[in-house]
């Protein structure tokens, strides 16, 4: 079992930026690969990007170029570099990790107009 717990979340205007964290409890992140979501009110949650164990990283088309993740295993932390915001960026992201799909609590952004 690996708990996840976001942090980072919080109300930020338009065109602004936020960096949120994924803390995991074990040694052994280094392995993992870490994924981050979001969904906002109303919406099944939304693949955002991914990162692997040898830091390749893959986004989804709404967000590449604005957000950037990445990782210190030194720390089981990954980051997700929240930039441009859109008032459409709203919702509670979550982190995931493979393997055994763990799924952190979320953390939750509002972007205001």
């Amino acid at each position: 079992q690996v708990r996840l717990v976001e942090s980072g979340g919080g109300t930020v205007q338009a065109g602004g930026s936020l960096r949120l964290s994924c803390k995991a409890s074990t040694n052994l992140f280094r392995i993992y690969t870490v994924n981050w979501y979001r969904q906002a009110p109303g919406a099944q949650r939304e693949f955002l990007g991914t990162i692997s164990p040898d830091r390749n990283t893959d986004y989804a088309d709404s967000v590449n170029g604005r957000f950037i993740i990445t990782r210190d295993d030194s720390k089981a932390m990954a980051y997700l570099q929240l930039n441009s915001l859109k008032p459409e960026d709203t919702g509670v992201y979550y982190c995931f990790v493979q393997p055994g799909s763990f799924w952190g609590q979320g953390t939750q952004v509002t972007v205001s107009s």
